[in-house]
């Protein structure tokens, strides 16, 4: 799923979620909210359906594959507390998406982008990883390359994100620190109130 590159307007439409979120995709959103394909009216989902389609909402959001989303339902299964909001935790302390919620990038797949090609460092070792898992106190800073420097100096003074309570952001260094762990309301995914439900399907 983090490599998805289809038309992402349509799944928004077939999610009814601004999954998705860069300006010509939620443009073509608003112009067809209705979902693809043929609509049959009257029709309802099965439980099965509305469990499938939460979990979807999930991978796309965060940029997961089955296989990692299954390795994170894992990791959390039997941890005290509630298993749906311990899910969406572990997703909120990847690196793509911490980046993302600094405003570095305008999405997570910009953010995923910019891991990849080694525009990171975390603690001052470059890393690859959209998935990194950061943890308290961990620092992180971009490339000290001019170009590089530049284009995020420029999302930045367009973005009008604001970081994460636990989280700080110098927007002239470009550093980024990791204040502590995230809490339930911390959680940026749109759909966290249904999350129960990807948990109840997964746990069969």
């Amino acid at each position: 799923m983090g490599r998805y590159t289809g038309p992402k307007a349509r799944i928004n439409r077939r999610l009814g979620t601004l999954i998705y979120e860069s300006a010509g995709v939620v443009k073509a959103s608003e112009r067809r909210d209705n979902p693809p394909g043929m609509h049959t009216r009257g029709r309802r989902p099965s439980n099965y359906g509305l469990a499938l389609k939460e979990k979807q909402k999930i991978k796309h959001y965060y940029g997961l594959g089955e296989r990692q989303l299954r390795r994170y339902f894992d990791n959390v299964a039997h941890k005290k507390g509630n298993t749906g909001e311990q899910l969406l935790l572990l997703c909120e302390r990847r690196l793509d998406n911490v980046i993302r919620r600094c405003g570095l990038t305008k999405t997570r797949a910009q953010a995923r982008q910019g891991v990849t090609h080694g525009h990171f460092a975390v603690n001052g070792v470059k890393v690859t990883s959209p998935s990194y898992s950061l943890r308290p106190g961990d620092v992180i800073t971009v490339k000290a390359k001019e170009k590089i420097q530049h284009l995020y100096q420029r999302t930045i003074a367009e973005a009008e994100t604001q970081p994460a309570d636990w989280l700080t952001f110098d927007a002239e260094t470009l550093r980024a620190t990791v204040q502590g762990m995230p809490g339930p309301s911390d959680i940026s995914f749109v759909g966290k109130d249904d999350v129960n439900t990807v948990i109840e399907f997964m746990s069969r």
